[in-house]
């Protein structure tokens, strides 16, 4: 977006905490085919709001097909666009959904999570939050961890240190949180290959 020269040398006068969330959604989609190996319908659901959704959009399709897969994008940005989008995906049975990661769909996390469990749908999310309330899957970055990061700059930066002198903090780790309660209701077996490799399983 522009917003700094680089990570590790911002110049001018913004610093702060990446999420790296755009980066992580090819692995979403490579997890939602193992996940759902007999899906035959693999949807994104973006907002076309977001100046993010471009990047998304052309790296779920090249992921897409490295994985041999179609995908197909759904656009919603406000409340009424989810139900719309949700309306659609349910008329062809079959189908899988990776919820983009954007701060308005987080926003709209219950509605998104319960209409996913009304339609039986298997739906991977970005923020292990969605994974806490019923949530199939989620996969990213520890977002309350995040925010502690960006509260540590503020405190730095309101002590004397400036901006330009604080590279952009890029998170270290992922966390990859499972529901089985979840998969249960909806008929779906966790591949071992994920169960072993998840920080947080909740039954």
């Amino acid at each position: 977006m522009g917003l700094v020269a680089s990570l590790n040398r911002p110049g001018g006068n913004a610093t702060g905490v990446s999420l790296q969330t755009v980066e992580l959604v090819p692995k979403q989609l490579e997890m939602l085919r193992e996940l759902t190996p007999r899906a035959n319908r693999f949807v994104a659901l973006v907002n076309p709001n977001s100046a993010f959704t471009d990047a998304i959009v052309k790296d779920l399709q090249a992921s897409a097909s490295v994985l041999g897969l179609r995908i197909e994008i759904l656009r919603a940005g406000t409340g009424r666009e989810i139900d719309a989008a949700f309306a659609n995906l349910v008329q062809k049975p079959g189908g899988a959904l990776l919820i983009s990661p954007d701060a308005f769909f987080f926003s709209r996390n219950a509605q998104i999570v319960t209409l996913a469990a009304r339609h039986a749908l298997p739906t991977v999310y970005s923020v292990r939050e969605s994974a806490e309330i019923g949530g199939l899957m989620s996969y990213g970055t520890n977002i309350a961890n995040a925010f502690r990061l960006t509260g540590i700059y503020v405190g730095r930066i309101l002590k004397g240190e400036k901006p330009t002198d604080l590279p952009v903090l890029q998170p270290t780790k992922f966390e990859l949180v499972v529901n089985l309660n979840t998969a249960r209701a909806l008929g779906i077996t966790i591949p071992p290959t994920l169960l072993a490799i998840a920080d947080e399983v909740i039954e």
